[in-house]
């Protein structure tokens, strides 16, 4: 099973970067990431009471309270990505939100003293001049080329600092979760695979409740619409989310194939750059596509590691 949970969760975590693009993207919807956050929530909410009532999941307020600094980093970073999303191409913002492996493992050198076989310190370097490569390429593009590359997709967008640095935000953001994440299992007395569950079940719940909160703001508070049409990507970008996370947590549990299963998961944001280019028509220059194949292929060898 942990081949197709590995395809699953790829195809579901890229079929959210997808909709979740396509939910977010509209410039004029000033709370369109509040209103993803809202949708994740309630998808979320309603996968953690299944999981609860019926799997039998544990969760306490000790897990739940123990685990909430992890849920917070999390829950911020998809809200940067979300927001991230209306000022630049899915196909840029994929592979610089997915650095965040590399990222951890610079952490944990810094950090922790771990040491990594050569071949993982390539695919950070890799992962490293790939992202700041496409930063360059990004902010030094001609105004003209941009303009008319992005004619095909019907939606412009223009040089932007704050274009680059939400995906960054939410790579960095990412990371610190990450990284949390590793530490907590040791104040929790489960097993891995209980841990995987509950502390997933805590997450949902943090989510739910972080979207109970949106919708108090954006909808009681600042009076925004939630028109069915506009809102129906972003529920189905909220229900790969949470199958793509389901099937990551059970794949990943089979540490027998863990080297196999890693890789392929890892690779999720180059089907994204893909999907992007078929459905949403987005058309970047070769240089782009240079600096993702780097990040990509030094995020896979990562994979390879488990990093």
């Amino acid at each position: 099973m942990w081949f197709w949970l590995a395809i699953a969760a790829l195809l579901c975590w890229s079929g959210s970067d997808l909709f979740s693009k396509i939910g977010c993207r509209d410039g004029k919807d000033k709370y369109s990431h509040l209103k993803m956050v809202m949708a994740v929530g309630v998808v979320m909410g309603l996968h953690a009471c299944y999981e609860i009532f019926v799997n039998g999941v544990e969760i306490n307020l000790h897990i739940l309270t123990t685990y909430l600094p992890v849920s917070l980093l999390y829950i911020l970073s998809m809200a940067m990505g979300y927001l991230g999303l209306r000022y630049i191409e899915l196909s840029i913002s994929s592979p610089i939100c997915n650095a965040s492996g590399a990222l951890v493992a610079i952490l944990a050198i810094l950090t922790m003293g771990e040491s990594y076989p050569p071949a993982v310190l390539i695919a950070i370097a890799l992962v490293c001049v790939g992202v700041i490569g496409l930063g360059v390429v990004e902010y030094q593009e001609d105004d003209e080329a941009r303009a008319a590359r992005q004619e095909i997709g019907n939606f412009k967008y223009s040089k932007s600092w704050l274009a680059l640095a939400l995906p960054v935000a939410y790579c960095i953001l990412d990371a610190a979760g990450t990284f949390a994440d590793s530490l907590v299992l040791d104040k929790l007395s489960l097993t891995y695979v209980e841990y995987e569950a509950s502390a997933n079940v805590a997450y949902e719940l943090t989510f739910l409740l972080a979207g109970i909160v949106c919708f108090i703001y954006a909808v009681v508070i600042k009076k925004q619409k939630l028109v069915p049409r506009m809102e129906a990507p972003k529920y189905i970008g909220a229900c790969f989310e949470t199958v793509g996370q389901f099937a990551y947590i059970y794949a990943i549990a089979d540490t027998a194939h863990l080297a196999m299963s890693a890789p392929i998961i890892s690779a999720y944001c180059a089907a994204s750059v893909l999907w992007s280019r078929v459905f949403l028509k987005e058309k970047l220059s070769w240089k782009h596509y240079l600096c993702i194949a780097l990040a990509v292929i030094g995020i896979v060898i990562m994979g390879v590691f488990d990093v």
